[in-house]
């Protein structure tokens, strides 16, 4: 009975002192507080994003995964970049296919000109109706 009583009053001890240690020491704390981690923006701001820059993307993990902020400024920052570029591409598509129409035809390409008849050049009584000339030849 002795050895228990013994046993029971180390463990006391040795579980008092090692709380004291983690939490107490006054003001040389034996573990100071952790700084919380931020997401440092790698995504460059004075150029183009890269697929390197997105590859390297990592994000600082939290109780319950990422931050929301942090997630949400780098989509938009990936947005507003595939926005730009999709603009530019559509930009440069006009371009082009304005430089083809005039490179395969010409300036003059898609100038439209008065229809010619067949009747055009006669003289007015060449313009009569198929009837009009039977009935002339008859005499009528």
């Amino acid at each position: 009975m002795v050895l228990f009583l013994f046993l029971v009053i180390a463990l006391v001890v040795v579980v008092g002192a090692v709380t004291l240690a983690v939490v107490g020491g006054g003001e040389r704390a034996a573990l100071p507080d952790v700084a919380a981690e931020r997401f440092a923006d790698p995504l460059p701001l004075d150029r183009a994003l890269r697929r390197a820059d997105v590859e390297a993307l990592r994000f600082p993990l939290t109780l319950r995964g990422y931050r929301m902020a942090d997630v949400d400024d780098a989509l938009g920052r990936l947005a507003a970049e595939l926005a730009e570029r999709d603009a530019h591409i559509a930009e440069l598509e006009a371009a082009l296919a304005g430089a083809q129409a005039t490179a395969v035809g010409g300036p003059g390409l898609f100038k439209t000109h008065a229809p010619t008849t067949m009747t055009e050049g006669r003289t007015p009584q060449a313009q009569e109706t198929p009837k009009d000339a039977v009935e002339e030849e008859n005499g009528q």
